[in-house]
């Protein structure tokens, strides 16, 4: 190689490495990801194996139940359910804090629009996970002072999309066992596909196969009675996700109908917001069966919750059409979803609907159940 190109070579590299240092350090993004990859890199340095934790009798019985659990969910993911579980959850790691992050989202007041994020490979996300919970408070009341509605609420798990080999953390080792299997299953669907910029798509999507593939694992075991409750589960998302979806449309319409007005179109959401508070403590509430009354009561109402909702429960009714007419099929539906969601990237899903509204196919044997 001539000694100029090598030059060049290293002036490129040189530059290079000057513009990531400054993207990293001088830009609020920049900050943002260096402070989340110093907290990923202390949550894997201090993984331990879980198959070591399980033999390890100092750790009390309850514990070690819990995480050949996870072992076993994790399994059944990459073999039955062909998700690519990759090295997930096959390590475990105590935080020292009751809470994993705090999840930031926002929306205009007037409209039916989230503030969004841009970050490198995902795009444009709905939401912002903080590590440091002073930042987080300090950027929801930076985006209240500009006008937006502001939904700040903890999360105990989260992906890394396969980047890393995302261990189990002892905030999501606090959930019930169907929870957790539950959880398992739906981080390692977002290593399996995840659609740049829909993260609305992919988090509904996941939450579907979280619950159905839970089901079909603790059936798989002979749990029926575990797999009934994760399906009553997933029958009150289905309700709540439909509810959701008919207050967006309400304050959608109301917006609608006072298109020159930022005062009426305020006034109609007012109105729309004190209706579905009625609808939900008066017919929704007493149709739930593993939700409190009192809890669904208390669930917060305006644009930024609204649309932190319909991020998990958006056209859940979707993916259970498609995994009706796939036979009750778990894993012929995830990847009859992942073909249709990569041939309209830009609407993955319109693109289950079109398929929906083509004639069924001749019925197909039933496997994934």
């Amino acid at each position: 190689m001539p000694r100029s190109y090598k030059r060049l070579l290293g002036y490129a590299a040189a530059a290079f490495v000057t513009l990531a240092i400054g993207f990293l350090t001088l830009t609020p993004t920049g900050r943002y990801l260096s402070r989340a990859a110093w907290e990923e890199s202390k949550i894997l340095r201090g993984r331990r194996p879980i198959a070591e934790l399980v033999a390890d009798t100092a750790i009390d019985v309850r514990t070690r139940q819990k995480l050949r659990l996870v072992l076993a969910a994790r399994r059944f993911a990459a073999d039955s359910v062909r998700l690519r579980t990759k090295e997930s959850f096959t390590t475990y790691s105590a935080l020292e804090r009751d809470t994993l992050v705090l999840v930031l989202s926002g929306a205009y007041r007037d409209r039916l629009k989230s503030h969004t994020w841009w970050f490198p490979i995902v795009g444009r996300v709905p939401y912002k996970g903080f590590f440091d919970f002073t930042a987080a408070k300090r950027a929801a009341r930076a985006l209240d002072r500009e006008g937006f509605d502001v939904y700040l609420r903890p999360s105990p798990a989260f992906s890394t999309l396969g980047f890393f080999n995302d261990p189990l953390l002892s905030t999501t080792l606090r959930m019930d066992s169907l929870e957790l299997a539950n959880t398992v299953i739906h981080e390692v669907t977002h290593n399996t596909f995840y659609a740049p910029g829909q993260a609305v798509f992919n988090e509904s999507f996941a939450n579907f196969v979280g619950s159905r593939g839970a089901a079909w694992f603790f059936r798989s075991r002979g749990a029926d009675a575990a797999a009934a409750e994760v399906d009553r589960r997933w029958a009150d998302e289905l309700l709540l996700g439909r509810f959701w979806t008919s207050v967006y449309q309400s304050v959608d319409s109301a917006y609608d109908a006072h298109p020159e007005s930022k005062a009426d179109r305020l006034a109609a959401r007012a109105t729309v917001y004190a209706r579905a508070r009625a609808l939900l403590v008066d017919s929704v509430a007493p149709r739930l069966v593993t939700i409190p009354p009192a809890a669904a009561a208390r669930a917060r109402l305006d644009n930024a919750a609204l649309l932190a909702r319909r991020i998990y429960l958006t056209d859940l009714d979707l993916f259970e059409a498609v995994f009706q007419r796939e036979g009750t099929d778990v894993r012929r539906t995830i990847t009859r979803v992942i073909a249709l969601a990569e041939s309209r990237p830009d609407d993955p899903f319109e693109a289950l609907r079109e398929w929906l509204r083509q004639p069924p196919p001749h019925p197909q044997p039933q496997v994934g159940r």
